[in-house]
């Protein structure tokens, strides 16, 4: 159930704005507030079956961009690269510590970090 969550969440967080304002709404509720479907039906006084309708018709509009885009997995592929190179980065600049001592190296390994720090805010 976690990750059919966190699922939720990453598919809202990319293309929730192409959902209608009622779908977003009963979407971060069920999903985001944790309330359960009767609560959100009687808070806005239709049926259970109604505000299901509404969810289930959300999540298949998410779905379907993300099976279209695939930005979100293509994302979780970026973010991956990006800790390799981190890595790699790491390596680089702990050797020059150890055997060089070479400041170009040093200022190099820097701008790499630089660029792959914006890369994670963005």
């Amino acid at each position: 159930m976690k990750n059919q969550a966190y699922r939720m969440a990453m598919l809202y967080d990319f293309y929730g704005d192409m959902l209608t304002d009622r779908q977003k709404e009963f979407y971060d509720l069920y999903y985001n507030e944790d309330l359960s479907l009767s609560e959100i039906a009687e808070n806005y006084g239709i049926s259970r079956q109604g505000v299901r309708d509404v969810i289930v018709r959300a999540e298949a509009t998410l779905t379907e961009l993300e099976d279209k885009t695939g930005i979100i997995r293509r994302f979780h592929v970026m973010q991956d690269q990006i800790k390799a190179v981190q890595s790699d980065v790491d390596a680089i600049r702990a050797r020059n510590e150890q055997s060089y001592q070479d400041d170009e190296i040093e200022n190099l390994t820097d701008r790499i970090s630089s660029v792959l720090d914006q890369l994670k805010r963005e």
